[in-house]
């Protein structure tokens, strides 16, 4: 039989690592309705909570607005609102890795601006709504927005960017797309109508996702722009249950932010890549 004081020391110190471990603050989460909507707000742990700017974010197919906290969290604690609204296909399961074989029977090509228009739809009611809502007209600027999204949600945003005309929502700032599925944009020349200041983050594990993006769609998008390729990064890696690359994730995505959004300084981490990126290109 175990020592049982030894079993108790070895569960406290293994507690305590974990705590030390954790960040010292967390952004405040609220599960909440927008416009009719379903959305997680994440605002600031500390500081002001009046005029942020707006970051809304996209999540994956299936998975849900809550299935990336560590960004969120981080980039509200940066000073952000973040807005995830949960769109309609979500059933909040992070068990089963997303692929483009699972999203349609629909080959890419024959995409066309119909495809997921409802979470375009979701993202620019919410948007509408926010000045109006008593708890969030105040705390919004909506002079500063932003979005992001990951996989299908990246290929939202871009949408939304421009890559599909219809669909532009006046006011954005920048884009922020994490391993985007970007194949339906292939034969048009929807990235090129892009409008604002865009990043790509992609995988060294995620090739299905990350050679498109190499491949064609960071040469049509136009400048400035960036791509930050994460090592060791599955498609997953940019949600909580990934674990690679995650200060990568954060520092590249809150540091493009603050320069476009916020209209700071360019920040020290754009300007080369940092350990734990494979490649790194900006224009």
């Amino acid at each position: 039989m175990p020592n049982r004081p030894s079993t108790l020391i070895c569960a406290a110190i293994g507690v305590l690592s974990l705590l030390a471990a954790m960040p010292a603050r967390a952004a405040v989460e609220e599960s909440t309705r927008i416009g009719g909507i379903d959305v997680v707000v994440w605002t600031p742990s500390v500081g002001g909570q009046r005029h942020l700017p707006v970051l809304l974010f996209s999540h994956a197919l299936y998975l849900c607005p809550t299935q990336s906290r560590y960004l969120t969290r981080a980039l509200a604690d940066a000073g952000y609102l973040v807005v995830a609204p949960r769109h309609g296909d979500s059933s909040c399961s992070l068990s089963i890795e997303p692929g483009p074989s699972r999203w349609s029977a629909k080959p890419s090509p024959m995409w066309t601006e119909d495809d997921y228009r409802d979470r375009a739809d979701d993202i620019r009611t919410v948007v509408d709504a926010l000045p109006r809502d008593a708890r969030y007209r105040d705390v919004a600027d909506m002079g500063r927005l932003a979005l992001a999204g990951h996989s299908l949600g990246g290929y939202t945003v871009l949408g939304l960017g421009g890559a599909w005309p219809s669909w532009r929502l006046p006011g954005v700032r920048a884009i922020v797309a994490l391993t985007p599925y970007s194949l339906p944009f292939q034969r048009s020349d929807g990235l090129s109508r892009l409008s604002v200041p865009t990043m790509y983050q992609v995988g060294t594990l995620d090739p299905v996702f990350t050679m498109p993006i190499e491949q064609f769609a960071y040469e049509r998008t136009p400048a400035p722009k960036y791509l930050v390729e994460i090592s060791w990064a599955s498609h997953l890696a940019w949600t909580d249950l990934g674990m690679s690359g995650r200060d990568a994730i954060v520092e590249y995505a809150t540091a493009f932010l603050d320069q476009y959004v916020k209209d700071e300084p360019e920040p020290a981490a754009l300007k080369l890549a940092r350990p734990g990126v494979s490649g790194y290109r900006r224009d």
